[in-house]
């Protein structure tokens, strides 16, 4: 069998392992190097390079960076003081809650947005005598559509930035992947808070008082979590993480030595400990981001990922037309697997395809990294879906009424701004 077959059936069987999930994720992610290497496609150290990726490393790191932030108490602090302002109203609620998970999920793991928040929604859901059904699902969204504004709001950003790096193109800047994810934020969240409440699911309504154990629970966890937080090293967390977004945002030291230098103060000045530091790594992300690299090496030097975009352009002249089969493609394959495998997946077929068609491959690696990240239909698509599905009680179902419109949407507004802000 030809080496680009042999790389497409490792990545065919890998896909159907990543979507059955028969074994861990990141074991399936670790068998592709594996397999890579014993075919003989990849040299050994070729195939495991990737487990030092300055991608993997930022991402690592800043989950460090990110879990002082709630150990501190300060994403907590900022979550109550919005939705505090939003009193009993249904609809204000659901917009500061969004805007706040949003904004969070941009600067900190999307993840970790969401499990700090979940208890804060429902507790706010109780008292407002509202149903935890109408929160928890636009608090998933906006997780996920916040982490598409910055390089570090998800790891499918780094991912197609790592395959600009490596055919030695300039790759997006910090705040780049903002000029298509505010606009598909604001107008994500415009769309939930003026229609998209009429396709959330309705659920039981429990109103506060002292017979409501949900309630109790709640006050409970909030009460345990309030005496874990360490607020006095609260204006420790703020100097370092913004000193540290800053030194990213206008390069001022290497990317990868800022996210560690924020790791190291965290730990140093006692606003997470060592322990928690390891604990906060979503290492299944890491193990993704790094295994799957090696696939992208592979589908380049095989020749796979040209044979693929072969297939995908032919008999279609129109970038826009590919933009969109890619789009709609990688958005179709996220929906049931992990979103940071798909974009690995389909990064070095975004290049391939712009190589075959003469065009840049800025708007197509944009399209896939917006793809990954706007997943709304399942809830397996992204980790902030599948948070909320237990708390909420929701079914399959749910997400495919909740999420339907909002993903055609951002379909559209991808396909309208992204050859405006990098054309083809």
């Amino acid at each position: 069998m030809p080496p680009e077959m042999q790389v497409l059936l490792i990545l065919l069987i890998a896909a159907v392992l990543f979507f059955t999930e028969v074994i861990p994720l990141a074991v399936t992610a670790i068998l592709v190097p594996v397999s890579l290497s014993l075919l003989g496609i990849l040299e050994a150290g070729e195939a495991f390079a990737h487990w030092g990726n300055k991608w993997v490393i930022i991402f690592m790191a800043m989950f460090m960076v990110g879990e002082a932030m709630f150990r501190t108490g300060l994403a907590q602090k900022i979550g109550k003081a919005a939705v505090k302002a939003a009193g009993n109203r249904e609809g204000t609620i659901i917009f500061l809650v969004m805007v706040v998970v949003g904004v969070l999920s941009a600067f900190l793991s999307n993840t970790g947005t969401v499990v700090v928040f979940v208890p804060i929604a429902m507790g706010i859901a109780y008292r407002a005598s509202i149903s935890p059904k109408k929160i928890l699902l636009p608090l998933a969204f906006a997780a996920s559509m916040g982490g598409m504004m910055t390089l570090i709001g998800t790891p499918p950003n780094g991912i197609v930035n790592d395959a600009l790096d490596s055919a030695g193109l300039t790759p997006f800047g910090f705040f780049e992947f903002a000029w298509i994810g505010i606009i598909v934020f604001v107008i994500g969240i415009a769309y939930m808070g003026l229609l998209g409440t009429r396709f959330l699911p309705e659920g039981e309504v429990k109103k506060e008082n002292k017979d409501n154990p949900a309630r109790e629970g709640e006050e409970r966890k909030g009460e345990i979590a309030q005496e874990d937080l360490r607020q006095d090293k609260m204006v420790y967390a703020v100097i370092i993480f913004v000193f540290i977004i800053s030194a990213m945002a206008l390069e001022w030291i290497p990317l990868p030595t800022a996210a560690m230098l924020g790791a190291a103060l965290v730990i140093i000045t006692g606003c997470i400990t060592m322990e928690e530091a390891f604990q906060s790594v979503s290492w299944t992300t890491i193990f993704l981001f790094a295994g799957m690299l090696s696939m992208s090496d592979a589908m380049e030097v095989t020749g796979a990922a040209v044979l693929v975009a072969e297939r995908l352009t032919e008999n279609i002249e129109s970038p826009l037309v590919v933009l969109a089969v890619l789009f709609f493609i990688t958005v179709v394959t996220t929906n049931f697997m992990s979103n940071t495998a798909t974009a690995a997946l389909f990064a070095p077929i975004g290049m391939a395809v712009a190589s075959a068609l003469g065009c840049s491959p800025y708007p197509f690696l944009m399209g896939i990294a917006t793809a990954t990240s706007c997943c709304f239909l399942t809830p397996v698509a992204t980790p902030p879906n599948t948070i909320v599905l237990g708390p909420g009680g929701f079914n399959f179902m749910d997400y495919m009424k909740a999420g339907a419109v909002l993903q055609v949407l951002v379909f559209l507004l991808a396909l309208i701004f992204i050859p405006l802000f990098w054309p083809f």
